[in-house]
């Protein structure tokens, strides 16, 4: 096999091509005034958007339906609120009225759910931390919103977001049962059910009608609105922002996601369950009797990468709810924990399919092979030495292929010099070149084909890791020598300037694995 040799000249010519690149880059980046102008502007840009958005959320708040305590002393409050209200008044004349929230949890998740609205407000993972050390929520602060709206018998339009709903906390067995009720009288209300199981992400959750049959106009449906605005739980934003999708099942089992960029709308029948996918964490609702149909939208809050910011993406569905005999009861199932392929697959509900895994064989080959193979690894070695052990594993698997497409290779190079006789022999005859080409190499066995071949056949599994790694829960925040999370860049440096299509920092894995192609 012949030396590759570097040329002093071809080294010398890096070195000054490179030099002259950060020397240009040096002499373009922007003066502290420029800096400190394009800040003030981006702070005028967002307190805009701020001002505006405030404004919006304003106007669309459907003042005329906020409930309030009323004392059921007070009989011209009651009868206000009845007014307002109608049969659902009566639930502002009992104490719930007043707010609060109840805490339901386990070993691995807390939480609240807010009399108001009857939802969860904060939704806390245990186990796990953000990359500045800060407790993990999925909700918090008003980044979710959950309203079922409706009609009613005496022509009144209600949303729950803003009816008070009142808990009570019980056990089924082991499990933490939460009912939240908005009542029209002590035996009539909607009811959301709340049942979470020990050391489990995913609890069942049910909505349904008791005694609402001429109170709730069931000849319309009921629409359901949740929505969630995810938050940035990554060092990269843009990296987190590019995994972060919303996923959904349809129909026949067919899985789709809305588009990662901008903003994207679609809508399908017969949605199963769906997922608001941050990245390595998600948010989903499952239902047993699947959603007639839903509009789902996705936009994507990140303008500038280089803005620092707090959230990443906005996530919408919109679905109706259909009464049967006058009433509504659908048993679903929530959501909140990692994106994790192993927890996800053990509820056989496909809802690992949310992983961004690849697909058609790409995908089979991480599932069936990969992951098992790297949980094995990663149950006891650092994730480091469980990455360069698959590594070494999968080389091993495919040397019988490389080991081919070497000797191809290696048979091509000893015929060379008889192939070039050949096209000199036979110089300005193409066909006669080719015929002797090719009876060339019948006799010795050699073929460009089948040098490539084997290379063609290792594509699938290389592009399968190509996906793999990037979405391998047991990567976050692991460390290996001077990288601090192995789900993330790796940054020896930081530059005081942009390099375009590079970014602020160094990173040393990227340039190491440079080096070594190009030296290999």
């Amino acid at each position: 096999m012949e030396e590759k040799k570097l040329d002093l000249k071809s080294i010398l010519g890096f070195v000054l091509i490179g030099a002259i690149l950060l020397f240009m880059l040096y002499q373009n980046q922007p003066t502290q005034e420029e800096l400190d102008a394009e800040k003030a502007k981006q702070e005028q840009v967002d307190a805009a958007a701020e001002k505006k958005e405030a404004q919006e959320a304003v106007a669309s708040t459907p003042q005329e339906e906020e409930e309030e305590y009323v004392s059921p002393q007070d009989s011209v409050g009651q009868a206000r609120i009845r007014e307002k209200l109608g049969s659902f008044g009566y639930s502002a004349t009992l104490p719930s009225a007043q707010g609060g929230t109840t805490t339901i949890s386990n070993e691995l998740v807390e939480l609240k759910v807010s009399n108001k609205g009857g939802f969860i407000t904060e939704a806390r993972l245990k186990a796990y931390k953000t990359y500045d050390s800060l407790p993990v929520y999925l909700i918090k602060d008003d980044n979710a919103s959950f309203n079922l709206s409706f009609s009613t018998t005496d022509n009144r339009n209600l949303n729950t977001e803003n009816l008070y709903f009142e808990p009570k906390l019980s056990k089924n067995g082991q499990n933490q049962v939460l009912t939240m009720r908005l009542k029209v009288g002590p035996d009539q209300y909607l009811e959301y059910r709340y049942e979470l199981k020990p050391k489990d992400y995913m609890m069942n959750f049910g909505i349904k009608t008791v005694g609402l049959q001429n109170v709730v106009n069931s000849s319309a449906p009921m629409n359901l609105d949740y929505e969630l605005t995810g938050y940035r739980k990554a060092k990269s934003i843009s990296y987190e922002n590019r995994y972060s999708r919303l996923v959904y099942e349809y129909e026949d089992g067919s899985t789709d996601k809305l588009g990662a960029t901008g903003e994207d709308t679609e809508v399908e029948k017969d949605v199963n369950w769906f997922n608001y996918r941050q990245h390595f964490f998600s948010s989903m609702l499952l239902t047993d009797t699947p959603f007639e149909e839903v509009k789902f939208t996705s936009k994507n809050l990140i303008e500038n990468e280089d803005v620092d910011t707090v959230f990443t993406k906005h996530y919408a569905a919109n679905m109706k709810l259909a009464p049967k005999n006058g009433e509504l009861n659908y048993a679903m199932n929530l959501f909140y924990g990692p994106t994790d392929y192993t927890i996800l697959n053990n509820y056989e509900r496909g809802i690992d399919e949310a992983m961004p895994l690849g697909w058609g064989i790409f995908g089979w080959i991480n599932k069936y092979v990969v992951i098992p193979i790297f949980g094995f690894l990663i149950s006891f070695l650092p994730a480091g030495f469980a990455i360069i052990a698959l590594t070494i594993l999968i080389k091993l698997a495919l040397s019988p292929v490389q080991y081919k497409q070497y000797v191809s290779q290696a048979k091509m190079k000893v015929l060379k010099p008889e192939l070039d006789e050949i096209k000199q022999k036979y110089e300005g005859n193409q066909m006669k070149i080719q015929q002797e080409t090719m009876k060339l190499q019948s006799t010795a066995g050699a073929s460009p084909l089948k040098g490539c071949l084997p290379g063609i056949l290792q594509i699938p599994v290389f592009y399968a890791l190509f996906t793999f790694f990037p979405s391998a829960f047991d990567l976050r925040q692991k460390s290996f020598l001077w990288a601090d999370d192995l789900s993330s860049y790796d940054k020896v440096a930081q530059l005081p300037f942009k390099i375009p299509f590079y970014g602020d920092h160094v990173s040393l894995f990227p340039i190491l694995a440079s080096i070594a192609i190009f030296f290999y």
